[in-house]
């Protein structure tokens, strides 16, 4: 039997078993994800841009909004992927819940890099453009403190930040899936070993890290899960529409990625993968070297159970290093990303922050 149209098939579906009926209709609903569904929209949250340089930009959120706590949040992101998973959503967004809890939040957004960018280190991302960043908050909120705010990568940048500042008034360091200590990376031990990974080659030929190559190294960490464990579970759940709505948003974030500038990659991989310099207080940068024992703002560090990019024997290791007289470290029953997005970031992550905040900003 052949049929010649959807409709035709609909109505011999309508004959057949439940079973096989939603199997249909899960199948139908995953095609139309994959091939006609427009791409969500992320990072709703009202802002405004009050500083920018270079491809930088810094964002203060919901403006006209009341601000209660009288010390602002400059958050931090890493040089992968974009920052807007700090505010994938409304109702799943951490930027949008502390902001309704009274937090004044600026978040300071690298941009998208382009080739010209490929000499930029860390030591500029650092030296260059946080310092001004944490001077326009200030400014702009009238405030003569701040909190710190780093995920994932650009917590190590915000901690390095803040060793190499300790004139600064920095009361709070917020930290989260941030690592510090290198000596056990996990399969990146291996991936990245200096004996077969050529660092000089890689960034010496690029200029520019693709996105993709990071994205295929993360993938590969657990390559079934990664590669097919979305697909799968999008034709599991298809006909559940707050998970595909979920699934989309995910999706977008994930292949949304930006090149890493080469030279920052080089120290980043090299000097702290490969060297482990930092938690052995061996790094320098522009000449100034870094003892994370020279921070001694409030400390909240957090870290996921579950999480196999930044796993917690890679971030507890700065609460041992600094002087901080408060200082707290929490593993949340997460994964790198989830700790940030989703029911349990929601429901665990963003009332432990609001609170911890609160408490430590009076």
């Amino acid at each position: 039997m052949i049929y010649s149209n959807v409709k035709e098939v609909e109505n011999w579906m309508d004959a057949m078993p439940e079973d096989v009926r939603k199997s249909y209709t899960r199948f139908k609903r995953m095609t139309e994800v994959l091939t006609k569904e427009p791409e969500p929209q992320v990072g709703q949250t009202p802002k405004e841009v009050i500083w920018t340089k270079n491809k930088a930009k810094l964002y203060r959120y919901q403006p006209a909004v009341k601000k209660t706590n009288k010390i602002p949040i400059l958050m931090v992101y890493a040089l992968i992927n974009k920052p807007y998973i700090l505010d994938l959503y409304p109702g799943n967004s951490l930027i949008e819940h502390l902001t309704n809890q009274g937090h004044d939040v600026y978040l300071l957004d690298w941009g998208t890099p382009g080739y010209e960018d490929r000499h930029m280190k860390l030591d500029d991302f650092i030296l260059d453009y946080i310092p001004r960043a944490v001077k326009k908050v200030l400014q702009t909120s009238d405030a003569k403190e701040i909190t710190m705010f780093g995920y994932c990568m650009g917590g190590t940048m915000t901690a390095i930040f803040t060793a190499l500042h300790p004139q600064l008034p920095i009361r709070n360091l917020v930290l989260m899936t941030s690592p510090f200590d290198f000596a056990d990376a996990g399969l990146y031990t291996n991936f990245l070993d200096k004996r077969y990974f050529n660092l000089d080659k890689v960034v010496d030929t690029l200029g520019m890290v693709p996105h993709d190559m990071i994205d295929f190294g993360n993938k590969m960490l657990n390559p079934i899960a990664n590669f097919y464990g979305p697909y799968v579970s999008l034709a599991d759940r298809a006909d559940n529409e707050g998970f595909v709505n979920n699934w989309m948003l995910m999706q977008k974030w994930l292949n949304d990625g930006i090149p890493f500038p080469g030279e920052a990659y080089r120290q980043w991989i090299g000097e702290f993968y490969q060297e482990n310099k930092l938690i052995r207080d061996e790094l320098y940068i522009r000449g100034r070297k870094v003892e994370l024992s020279q921070i001694k703002a409030n400390l909240l560090n957090i870290a996921g159970e579950f999480d196999n990019i930044v796993s917690p024997n890679q971030s507890e290791p700065i609460n041992g290093k600094v002087s901080s007289k408060n200082k707290e470290y929490h593993v949340m029953k997460t994964g790198h990303v989830s700790v940030v997005t989703g029911r349990r970031a929601i429901n665990g992550t963003y009332p432990l922050i609001d609170e911890w905040l609160v408490k430590h900003s009076q």
